[in-house]
């Protein structure tokens, strides 16, 4: 094996599933160490491409599989250029190739060798692995985009071919996380203080239809939105309003709706705020467009980290790119709490502090309101939620129940309205 000769996807053998297995290929007739050991390190090998499955949902032979897992989710020099394009050109171009050389070479090694030499036990499975359908962390799109992109490396019958096949899903889908999943969130390495950006891997497949009412909101949301992904002027935006009305769904809802076409959604904390610019320093240069998802944003008079995000927003001496933009969720429209006693006669430059406290607010130039709904709006959502679930309780039973279940969960809302759904659906599964 000539895994040591890796240059581009070099970042495979930092990976110890890789390295393990890539070990059992070089030396399973080797008497330095006893076929025992190497069985165990097989059988853990085995276990976690298991997992890896379960984990994506992608049925066959689970060491090719992992091997073109770890292609398209590898952040390199090469794979970054080509997101969104395709095609890089330079001498990495052959670089490319002599890798792409010597996977190939473990992708095709031949495993009933290994089978034989150290009598191991249910190899069919690993060569030939089934799963049900609809399981793992990839929603059916993706799924769909993986298993396909499998099959056609399997035909390839040389490094170009592997090469082009790369390319295809680079340019279609990206490279590494970022083209993999829709939405993630910001972590910091205890370790090496490093901040890090993570997939998260059960964002709901909302949609905005999914929100009942709302026409006006949503569409300022698309707008913008379609705006942003198409490269054109868009602005950062503030979703305020009542509480449960839908305000973060609609954020994850544009996660799933613009996915295909390049927006990923960062869900950023209150107490991360210190991180932002690091994290517009791993997003500035990817070829996609992100969005910086801060929710139930609010500051108290005492807090002061609102000033670090108006200057990252608007105002600081760097730039921000052109691919990030800023959507927040808020209870209050003015994020910063005010009070009365602030605006006393004593206070010298009062206009001065009060422009203070709204320049938080002026930073989103767009803003939209979610607003609680009124009686016959709470009574459509409910009836638009039965519908879409089944439920065949005749409708003015059914808005009977549902004004009756608000006065006693917190007043009319659409999360008000799913939960009461919820409770009828699961009432009458116990019945």
């Amino acid at each position: 094996m000539r895994e040591q000769e890796l240059i581009i996807f070099r970042d495979l053998l930092e990976d110890r599933l890789f390295s393990d297995f890539v070990y059992l290929m070089e030396n399973f007739g080797n008497n330095n160490t006893s076929v025992k050991e190497k069985q165990t390190r097989f059988y853990d090998c085995f276990n976690k491409l298991t997992e890896f499955a379960a984990q994506t949902g992608v049925s066959g032979n689970l060491w090719h599989n992992y091997l073109v897992f770890l292609l398209l989710n590898s952040e390199n020099t090469y794979s970054k250029a080509a997101e969104g394009k395709g095609s890089v050109e330079g001498d990495i171009n052959r670089l490319v190739l002599s890798d792409l050389s010597i996977i190939r070479e473990l992708y095709d090694f031949d495993l009933s060798e290994l089978s034989n030499a150290l009598e191991l036990k249910n190899l069919e499975y690993l060569t030939d692995y089934k799963l049900p359908g609809n399981i793992g962390i990839y929603n059916h799109e993706i799924r769909t985009a993986i298993c396909g992109f499998i099959a056609d490396f399997d035909k390839a019958s040389s490094p170009e071919e592997m090469k082009l096949i790369l390319n295809g899903f680079y340019g279609k889908r990206g490279a590494g996380q970022f083209g993999l999943h829709n939405a993630f969130r910001v972590l910091r390495d205890n370790r090496t203080d490093a901040v890090k950006i993570v997939p998260i891997t059960g964002l709901a497949p909302v949609s905005l239809d999914d929100l009942v009412g709302y026409d006006s909101a949503k569409k300022q949301l698309i707008e913008n939105t379609d705006a942003f992904v198409g490269g054109n002027l868009s602005n950062n935006c503030l979703l305020y309003g009542d509480a449960g009305t839908g305000k973060s769904t609609a954020v994850k809802a544009l996660a799933n709706m613009y996915f295909s076409k390049g927006l990923r959604v960062i869900e950023i904390y209150k107490h991360q705020i210190e991180y932002l610019n690091a994290v517009i320093d791993l997003i500035k240069d990817r070829n996609y467009k992100f969005v910086l998802f801060m929710d139930d944003l609010s500051f108290e008079e005492f807090e002061t980290d609102y000033k670090y995000l108006k200057a990252v927003i608007e105002g600081g001496i760097e730039k921000k790119p052109e691919n990030v933009l800023i959507y927040a969720t808020s209870n209050r429209r003015h994020l910063i709490n005010e009070k009365f006693s602030e605006r006393s006669d004593d206070e010298v430059h009062l206009n001065d502090t009060m422009q203070e406290k709204l320049s938080l607010y002026d930073r989103f130039g767009i803003t939209v309101y979610f607003g609680s709904p009124g009686q016959k709006e709470y009574d459509n959502i409910v009836l638009t939620l039965a519908e879409r679930n089944g439920i065949s309780i005749p409708k003015e039973e059914l808005i009977s129940l549902a004004r009756r279940w608000e006065l006693n969960h917190g007043g009319k809302s659409g999360r008000c309205a799913e939960q009461f759904i919820q409770y009828i659906m699961g009432r009458s599964v116990n019945d």
